[in-house]
């Protein structure tokens, strides 16, 4: 069995897991989840403690695949998950409206993005936008959408990009 899989998961106070034939439900503060089973993945509750086990010894690195899922679904319905956006440019602008996240990106006309259900989209100020969920591949499934829509340029840097994200500038042609 995979390092990873041998590692119990904690389960923080409210957060409650119901283990089923075809799916795993984690219920918590911030909501529900369900995670897919695998067939040859066993998974048990000892002690507030999910334990994975493997019944057969071909799928080990299926096993700390569970294990991951499991534990960010945990994290998730009890903390939540969040990703920060940056848009470098002039003029480059967001605002929210309702479930409607207004984007400026020097286009000739603004860029709408409805947020789906289970996402919440922030602007602390114009030029950053905070997306938050309890899904972790959700939140970074809208990440990666709303950066697709003008990502960061080589040569001058401008676009949307994640919080700490650098860019590799490239050196302007020389006449």
């Amino acid at each position: 069995m995979s390092r990873v899989a041998k590692a119990p998961v904690t389960l923080p106070k409210g957060v409650e897991v119901k283990i089923g034939d075809s799916h795993i439900e984690v219920k918590g503060p911030k909501g529900t989840l369900s995670v897919p089973r695998a067939a040859s993945i066993g998974v048990e509750l000892v002690d507030g403690k999910v334990q994975i086990q493997l019944e057969e010894t071909t799928n080990t690195a299926m096993a700390g695949t569970m294990r991951a899922l499991i534990a960010n679904t945990v994290v998730g319905v009890s903390e939540g998950f969040e990703r920060k956006l940056e848009l470098v440019g002039v003029g480059y602008r967001a605002s929210v409206q309702g479930r409607e996240l207004n984007l400026s990106l020097g286009k000739s006309h603004p860029t709408v993005f409805t947020a789906p259900e289970g996402i919440s989209i922030e602007t602390p100020s114009q030029t950053e936008v905070l997306i938050k969920g309890s899904d972790k591949q959700l939140v970074g499934q809208v990440a990666a959408k709303v950066r697709s829509f003008r990502p960061p340029e080589p040569y001058k840097g401008k676009g949307v990009r994640y919080s700490g994200e650098r860019i590799q500038l490239k050196e302007a042609k020389k006449a």
